[in-house]
């Protein structure tokens, strides 16, 4: 059984939420509130909640601010963010906090409502496909900037091994071409895989290939 609450300031919006789970045997609304003061005041923490639909613009405590709140009463409670707020900021913010899943109101349907909540009850997450690109692109992002990062620690020389592996040198050749041990080229390459975060060589090619080295 899924116990349900909901947060949400809208009239209509909060009767609409409602009516998605109204003769649905699997989910009970324990209670509906307007704002997360008014929630956490008349729910116990003896209640078995579950899961939580969570608007972000609230009169008094803001969605974001009320997870922490919200998660220390009911530590396992599942909770899905439904709001008209699509800025990355508040995106992350909200996932940072705790959230599991996020919904544009935007695009919104009793469907929808009813998949989410019943995805995150089966231990996934859910999110609004405008939603799920921004967090994608987000994450490419920063793994782009990690890989320019790393790129930018390797020294002179690891970067004239690099050049010697996309020449398809052999280490005895990009040994003789720099005028070091195979040893000392196995120790370069090996601290070249560690600050670039890959294992192997094509990789580095790969890597040096696409302009990220």
């Amino acid at each position: 059984m899924i116990h349900l609450g909901i947060i949400e300031d809208e009239p209509i919006m909060l009767a609409s939420v409602e009516e998605c789970f109204d003769g649905n045997r699997d989910v009970k609304v324990v209670h509906a509130a307007t704002s997360v003061e008014d929630f956490l005041s008349r729910v116990p923490a003896s209640s078995p909640l579950n899961t939580l639909l969570l608007d972000i613009m609230l009169p008094g405590m803001n969605g974001i601010s009320g997870i922490p709140h919200l998660l220390k009463r009911w530590p396992e409670m599942d909770i899905i963010m439904l709001t008209n707020s699509d800025e990355s900021d508040n995106i992350f913010r909200a996932l940072q906090s705790g959230a599991v899943g996020y919904i544009s109101k935007r695009r919104v349907n009793p469907t929808i409502i009813r998949d989410a909540v019943h995805t995150v009850n089966r231990g996934g997450s859910y999110m609004s496909p405008s939603i799920a690109r921004q967090v994608v692109a987000f994450h490419n992002q920063q793994r782009k900037k990690s890989s320019v990062s790393s790129a930018d620690q390797l020294t002179a020389r690891q970067l004239e091994i690099v050049q010697g592996l996309v020449d398809n040198l052999s280490y005895r050749e990009i040994g003789e071409r720099l005028d070091i041990s195979i040893e000392t080229v196995r120790d370069h390459i090996k601290n070249i895989y560690r600050k670039l975060q890959v294992n192997s060589k094509m990789e580095v090619v790969h890597k040096k290939l696409k302009g990220e080295i």
